[in-house]
């Protein structure tokens, strides 16, 4: 098996150097992926599988040196990166995406980068951040993990079989095969269940690892004509440079369609040297190729916040072919010097030679190092990000209060805006979790109940989505002040409706609806607060689903009141990251209300609504008669491109207040008007 191997490296150098060409390439100048990290993941559990199995045929696998060479390989360039990464951030990135920067490159640097793209992509809330300077760690994430436990399940093998006296290339095979199989089969379900968690899975692309390993343990028992393995060659060059113009891999991937990248990818490594002047491997060998083989990890490296920070610089949302050529040339440069700079010297150094641990010490210093550069970042962030929060009555901050009639304003002219644009992203109103729970009558619904004092006056729920439990941060000082009980059932991209009115189709949302509907029967609240309309944004007509309506109708038949409220906008960039870049005042960050909403609601000339609505209209405080501004009363209304910061609708608690209580003729409960000022 060495020696097939051995007798396969050029053309393995070369299909890592084209895999790397077409994951930078797709990246920049096509904004799409390719596929060619599926072919990484094969290529490396052909390597690795190869070397474990060598090792358990003398008898033994030795951990501390092998992962000790790991070390040395991987983390020089990989934290050197993130290092710089986190310099560049400070000063080019807007301070909106630090928080979320800062997670991921802790996550990267332990190679948990996907797992926490994972856990964002089933958080809707993460959902709206803009990409990530180090998101494509993700696929460095899962090959780390890999390097980890792969050993161990081959160890394992080796155990089992010495104890059983059987021979272990059989065993392997076995164990392989179950894994290709399971991880496959949980891909593809997976990915038609939830696409966006199964692409960062490590789970689902353990399969492409074990077909790698498959391959290695037959490559050499599987005799390949040359005529057939030219074709080979040149079928699996094709494959690989079509997949990602064919299909739209983020989309659709990993599932079964990830055999179009894997298996291309096994095409190449079966065709190996064709002794043909026209086959695959003599482009695939060649010295250019082969030197770029040994760039393409921190090609891949550098390719991605290179793009990021371009783009950034210059506030732009796509590159140009010119921008691309330069992009890719300041990696290229980028990942030279860093080959010949860092990885190189390292690898080849006595790290780890005379000292059993020295590698592993070098490992955790750099770590250390990167780790304390983040922590760094953090401090400073969260110094920037404290004391933004406002009294109700803060003449500096107004807030929606400038919007209301006879409004005058007394406060500091130059008063700063809040929330700090570090802590804007993360401006969420909500309850405190520590008082949220699974509903004992309804699996899958997380129940959060504000505090009160004894016996409460009013019990109003809020249910639906995330614009409905943006509201929160408006009801719940009213609930503090005049002891309501306010409950909260949300699901992000989940509004209160019959239909999966966000993602069609999902019935997990329909399912989610009924059981709310039923825990809302069951506990009787005095009123259900959720969103009344959608799709308040240019371009689109705002409307009542009719999903809504019906959902309504379910509660009227309990006897419950609704107010449904009226959406704010949603634009094609963050209001605040615009102000950031742009300041207040610049058009740019303002949307025409006219491309908004319409002079009359869609609700107005509804026919039969349900007896227990009551519509409230808030946009005369998300909107001037003329514009949708980013910036109200010195407060920053919006945390992303579509919702309103919970430090804003903390100033609209006296106006929810006022329309609640008349809305729902609570009489009995002591209204306080909205001050007008000073």
């Amino acid at each position: 098996m060495r020696e097939t191997e051995r007798r396969f490296r050029p053309e393995i150098q070369g299909l890592r150097a084209l895999a790397c060409v077409l994951v930078v390439v797709y990246h920049v100048w096509l904004g799409r992926i390719s596929g060619g990290v599926d072919a990484f993941f094969l290529i490396s559990g052909f390597l690795v599988t190869g070397q474990l199995y060598r090792a358990a045929a003398r008898g033994k696998i030795e951990y501390r040196p092998m992962w000790g060479r790991m070390i040395k390989r991987l983390f020089p360039a990989a934290l050197t990166v993130l290092l710089l990464i986190v310099a560049v951030s400070m000063v080019l990135l807007p301070q909106n995406r630090w928080f979320q920067t800062i997670k991921e490159v802790v996550a990267s640097a332990l190679y948990l980068e996907n797992w926490q793209l994972a856990a964002d992509s089933t958080d809707y809330f993460a959902q709206h951040d803009s990409a990530s300077v180090v998101q494509h760690f993700w696929s460095l994430s899962i090959q780390g993990q890999f390097y980890v436990v792969w050993p161990l399940l081959v160890g394992l093998v080796l155990l089992i079989a010495k104890k059983a006296g059987r021979n272990v290339r059989p065993m392997l095979l076995g164990v392989l095969g179950a894994v290709f199989a399971v991880s496959l089969a949980y891909s593809v379900w997976l990915t038609a269940v939830d696409q966006p968690l199964a692409y960062f899975d490590s789970l689902t692309r353990v399969w492409e690892f074990a077909l790698g390993g498959l391959l290695a343990l037959l490559l050499d028992r599987v005799p390949v004509p040359r005529p057939a393995r030219v074709v080979f060659g040149w079928a699996g060059v094709a494959g690989l440079v079509s997949c990602g113009l064919v299909l739209q891999v983020g989309a659709v991937f990993p599932g079964y369609l990830a055999l179009w990248p894997t298996l291309s990818a096994a095409l190449v490594i079966l065709a190996g040297d064709t002794a043909f002047s026209g086959g695959a491997d003599r482009f695939l060998g060649s010295r250019p190729l082969k030197y770029l083989g040994d760039l393409s990890y921190a090609l891949y490296l550098w390719h991605w916040p290179v793009l990021v920070f371009y783009l950034v610089a210059r506030d732009r949302e796509e590159v140009g072919l010119r921008g691309g050529a330069v992009i890719i040339a300041l990696a290229f440069v980028l990942a030279v010097l860093t080959h010949h700079l860092v990885e190189k010297p390292i690898r080849v150094s006595a790290i780890g030679v005379k000292n059993r641990w020295g590698a592993y010490r070098f490992g955790v210093a750099t770590l250390a190092a990167v780790l304390a550069a983040t922590g760094a970042w953090q401090w400073v962030s969260v110094s920037q990000a404290e004391n933004y929060a406002i009294a109700v009555d803060d003449p500096d901050h107004p807030g929606a209060l400038a919007h209301t009639e006879g409004f005058t304003y007394w406060g500091a002219a130059d008063a700063a805006l809040v929330p700090s644009f570090v802590a804007v992203s993360e401006d969420w109103a909500g309850i405190d979790p520590a008082r949220c729970g699974m509903s004992p009558r309804n699996d899958g619904l997380e129940v959060c109940t504000s505090q009160t004092s004894g016996h409460p006056a009013r019990r109003i729920v809020v249910a639906g989505d995330s614009h409905a439990g943006q509201f929160l941060g408006a009801l719940l000082p009213v609930a503090e002040k005049k002891n309501w009980e306010v409950t909260s059932i949300l699901r992000g991209g989940c509004p209160f409706s019959t239909d999966s009115d966000a993602v069609p189709g999902d019935q997990s949302c329909v399912d989610w609806n009924t059981a709310v509907v039923d825990e809302i029967v069951t506990t009787r609240p005095d009123a259900v607060l959720t969103i009344g309309t959608r799709d308040v944004k240019p371009g689109v007509e705002e409307r009542v689903p009719a999903g809504y309506i019906a959902q309504w109708r379910k509660v009227d038949e309990a006897g419950v009141p609704v107010l449904a409220v009226r959406d704010n906008p949603r634009f094609g960039q963050s209001p605040s990251a615009c102000v950031e870049s742009r300041g207040a005042e610049a058009p740019e960050c303002a949307t025409p209300r006219y491309d908004l909403y319409a002079a009359e609601p869609p609700y107005a000339a509804l026919p039969d609504l349900p007896p227990n609505v009551r519509f409230l209209d808030f946009s005369d405080y998300f909107c001037t008669a003329e514009v949708c501004p980013p910036v109200i009363g010195n407060v920053l209304v919006y945390l992303d491109d579509n919702h309103v910061s919970g430090t804003y609708m903390s100033t609209m608690s006296a106006i929810a207040e006022k329309a609640i209580t008349e809305a729902l003729g609570w009489a009995d409960d002591h209204v306080e008007e909205p001050p007008p000022g000073g």
